[in-house]
């Protein structure tokens, strides 16, 4: 056979082209897969437009056509759970596809920020965890983290179910594999971990199509599509909102054309603002601050057009050339590199004025001086590694975020970590996620239409198991206001509204200076008891009672425990205006009685602080969550 190749090729005579492979199954369909029990089995995959496509499960065979695009769906009977491995072959033609050591249970998407991103390599106890790990009948699916503009068939690069063991835990999500690990002791069927989540993220990111049109309109769904083709028409029509907000916040102010009208001084090297010592953002480096670089252009160079390479900003930036916008992104991973117009440009002094936000941890330049350049026509470089200015603006908020923003975006996570799952059913899907939504006025919108968005996928009887917000940041001795506690509110009140949505606290749980406490495990089991149906502690009502609000709560076992002390702590009554009070409290049952003190009581709030102490349990060791609750009259 060889030897006849070498002739063909040496007589000159051409061969037809090899045909590229048209079949191919969407990309969850893996060696290893665990398979939903008790519901139908879809297939999803492609092939040749209008071919037909036959598959054998097990014993099982279904049939279906391509559609015109190549589309197709395999639907088999529902299966029971299984630890028998089964195969799967899928065959259109010439061509056939076979997935191996399929077994059958029970399957939970993990998402969120990144407390669900935590490693469980990081977790308390983590070595310990990792070590003992191996279960053939518990598998991990690791979605790559990446976005898309667009929906896409399949992620980021190569996925595949791997078994649980040492080798494939320790990177995998702590509260994923934990919840899924007591999900297999306490069922005994195979478990499907499939985790997808980013640090920072908030909700928008991970809504679908449908989802992101109801919240962010046609107009910003249009943008979105506008930034996917042309990036610098869709920064140059998402430009008036940014500046609107900035002249807002700054009195009137338009720096990007007026650069002098701020006081300016030299940056002190190309690193993280809290490396700046002895500038106010060594110890504050949140906020927006400003970023001035002049740059000289001959006639020729002005006429050619430039690329601008700023390297990596953390975390978002705004930037203009001129006066003229050319790049927002945001990213503390992402290299800006920002095509430059020649109708931006002009011989001589050219003004690059960037406006980097940060609203966590260090800020500002995140590469080397060597990452800061311009790149001309001709590919030459200029390097722009030194020679910079910095103002700290006087803003009080942060920008308004581009539909494509890659952390609060429209659907950006959606159409690249969750999309290409298909409809692969699942039994449930855990969020830890909250964070950066903190005070986002319609969270709870958008949390709902996630969760619709979910089970059109997944499967209408989807549970939904969400994350309370973890206790963070300095301690009150008084009331106060906080958007923390609004937020987990907000939670628990989402799961309230939804019959199959279940709530796990970590009120309990958090570190006063550590955003991502190491306490997984106790979040995991809350969230595994959720998932099995085992009620936890949730507030009910509150109503008045001569001079007392009695609060009675649900899913209380073994009674109501105030924990080091005589009566539970953290208890408030606010009267019509809001004006709040601590309120004496004790425990009755699974109630708790409020003390009124004569004094009005419109509503009755507990663990109301970013930060709550609390020590009211039940006889599980279970907390009670954070809430508000109105108080009902006699």
């Amino acid at each position: 056979m060889r030897s006849g190749l070498l002739f063909v090729l040496a007589a000159g005579i051409s061969l037809p082209a090899m045909a590229a492979p048209t079949l191919e199954l969407s990309a969850v369909w893996s060696d290893h897969a665990v398979i939903q029990r008790d519901r139908p089995v879809v297939v999803e995959g492609r092939a040749a437009p209008g071919a037909v496509v036959s598959a054998r499960l097990g014993a099982d065979m279904a049939e279906a056509r391509a559609g015109a695009e190549g589309a197709f769906a395999l639907t088999f009977p529902a299966r029971k759970a299984s630890a028998e491995p089964a195969n799967l072959k899928v065959t259109s033609g010439s061509e056939s596809v076979t997935v191996s050591d399929l077994l059958v249970g029970d399957v939970w998407l993990c998402s969120g920020q990144s407390n669900m991103e935590f490693q469980l390599s990081r977790a308390l106890n983590g070595g310990m965890e990792v070590a003992m790990s191996a279960d053939s009948s518990l598998r991990l699916l690791q979605v790559p983290k990446t976005t898309s503009y667009l929906p896409e068939r399949s992620f980021g690069r190569e996925v595949r179910w791997a078994v649980s063991g040492p080798e494939t835990s320790g990177n995998f999500s702590a509260v994923c594999w934990l919840m899924a690990r007591e999900l297999r002791r306490a069922r005994g069927v195979p478990i499907g971990a499939v985790h997808a989540s980013w640090g920072g993220s908030k909700v928008t990111p991970w809504l679908d199509p449908e989802a992101g049109a109801a919240i962010g309109g046609p107009q910003e769904m249009a943008l979105l599509s506008l930034f996917a083709k042309d990036k610098l028409a869709a920064v140059t029509q998402f430009a008036p909102r940014w500046t609107a907000w900035y002249s807002g916040e700054s009195g009137g102010s338009t720096p990007w054309t007026r650069p002098d009208a701020l006081q300016w001084q030299p940056v002190p090297s190309i690193k993280g603002w809290q490396a700046w010592a002895n500038t106010p953002l060594a110890a504050k480096p949140t906020g927006t601050v400003w970023l001035r670089r002049q740059v000289m252009l001959t006639p020729a160079q002005a006429r050619a057009g430039v690329t601008l390479a700023l390297g990596v900003l953390d975390d978002m930036d705004t930037t203009f050339v001129n006066g003229q916008a050319v790049g927002n992104t945001f990213g503390w991973d992402e290299e800006r590199a920002y095509p430059v117009p020649p109708k931006f440009l002009k011989a001589g002094v050219n003004e690059v004025m960037v406006a980097v936000t940060n609203t966590y941890g260090n800020g500002g330049f995140a590469s080397a001086p060597e990452r800061l350049f311009l790149t001309q026509a001709n590919g030459e470089k200029v390097p722009l590694g030194e020679g910079w200015r910095y103002a700290i603006a006087p803003t009080k908020t942060y920008p308004p975020r581009a539909p494509w923003d890659a952390n609060a975006g429209i659907g950006l996570m959606h159409n690249r970590m969750i999309a290409p799952l298909g409809h692969f059913a699942m039994d449930g899907a855990a969020w830890y996620q909250g964070e950066s939504d903190v005070d986002t006025a319609d969270y709870d919108r958008r949390m709902k239409a996630l969760i619709a968005g979910w089970r059109a996928r997944f499967g209408q009887d989807l549970k939904v198991g969400i994350v309370q917000l973890a206790n963070y940041g300095p301690a009150s001795d008084r009331p106060l206001d906080s958007g923390w506690a609004r937020t987990r509110d907000v939670q628990r009140r989402i799961v309230m509204d939804d019959p199959k949505a279940f709530l796990a606290t970590a009120i309990d749980l958090g570190e006063r200076t550590d955003i991502h406490p190491a306490n997984k495990l106790l979040v995991a089991q809350r969230l595994a008891m959720g998932a099995q149906g085992r009620a936890l502690p949730m507030p009910q009502v509150a109503k008045v009672e001569r001079d007392a609000v009695r609060v009675t709560f649900s899913g209380v076992e073994g009674g109501l425990h105030a924990w080091s002390a005589a009566q539970p702590i953290g208890f408030e009554l606010c009267d019509a205006a809001d004006a709040c009070r601590f309120a004496p409290a004790r425990v009755e049952g699974d109630a708790v009685i409020l003390s009124a003190g004569g004094k009005p009581a419109a509503k009755v709030r507990y663990a109301w602080a970013d930060n709550p102490a609390v020590n009211l349990f039940d006889g599980r060791a279970q907390a009670v969550p954070g809430f508000e609750l109105a108080v009902t009259p006699n």
